[in-house]
């Protein structure tokens, strides 16, 4: 079954490659959508693919790369929409 998660993370997300470090995450899964830095210091994603690979995204925005310090993860799950052919850092 495919799913989609729109997802906020917040903490020490900024200048410690969260957001390359997602991509490559997603590239290894197979999952689709994009990743970017907010102004407020948050970073934004939206994850489309198989559940479980979808869930695995979910749970590596919980620990992020190394050098991170992730505080909390908002976690929207929404309808499947199929939109995405990649997974893209957004700037």
């Amino acid at each position: 079954m495919k799913k989609r998660a729109h997802v906020y993370v917040s903490g020490r997300v900024q200048g410690v490659l969260f957001r390359a470090t997602t991509r490559d995450e997603a590239w290894k899964r197979g999952v689709t959508g994009w990743v970017k830095n907010l102004a407020d210091g948050r970073v934004e994603s939206v994850f489309e693919g198989e559940e479980d690979k979808v869930e695995e995204m979910v749970d590596f925005c919980h620990e992020g790369p190394r050098a991170a310090q992730v505080d909390d993860v908002e976690v929207n799950w929404e309808e499947y929409r199929g939109e995405f052919s990649g997974f893209g850092v957004q700037y």
